[in-house]
């Protein structure tokens, strides 16, 4: 599984894009209650409440998958940091490591481009 480009592509672009997608839900969820304040203003009744915690439910669910993504992420490519015999060699481990933690979602997309898809190519010339 750590040598799979499926695997590796999806856990160094899910985060970003997880947090992208949230921040979008986020803000259309703003837009439709801001846009609808004079409806739900005018309405008696737990309608606006109803309208408004309904969303709640699904946004807390993508939530809970975006961090269930995020440390499955951090998980896999501190693994496969440490797998990496090129990190060994150089004392690169524990800089790769603590930009996974520190940056998390980030530093693994930068160690997938520069780390992985980077000595493959380099691998592919060389051959």
């Amino acid at each position: 599984m750590l040598q799979s480009k499926f695997w590796q592509g999806f856990f160094a672009i899910a985060p970003i894009a997880m947090l992208f997608l949230g921040l979008i839900a986020y803000f259309v969820f703003l837009f439709f209650i801001l846009n609808n304040v004079d409806a739900l203003d005018n309405h008696s009744g737990n309608y606006s409440a109803s309208l408004i915690l309904g969303n709640v439910g699904a946004f807390v669910l993508f939530i809970l998958v975006a961090i269930c993504v995020s440390l499955g992420s951090l998980v896999f490519y501190i693994v496969h940091a440490a797998n990496n015999p090129n990190l060994r060699e150089n004392n690169m481990l524990l800089i790769w490591i603590l930009l996974f933690v520190f940056a998390n979602g980030i530093g693994q997309l930068i160690y997938w481009i520069v780390e992985i898809i980077n000595k493959r190519e380099q691998q592919t010339l060389q051959t």
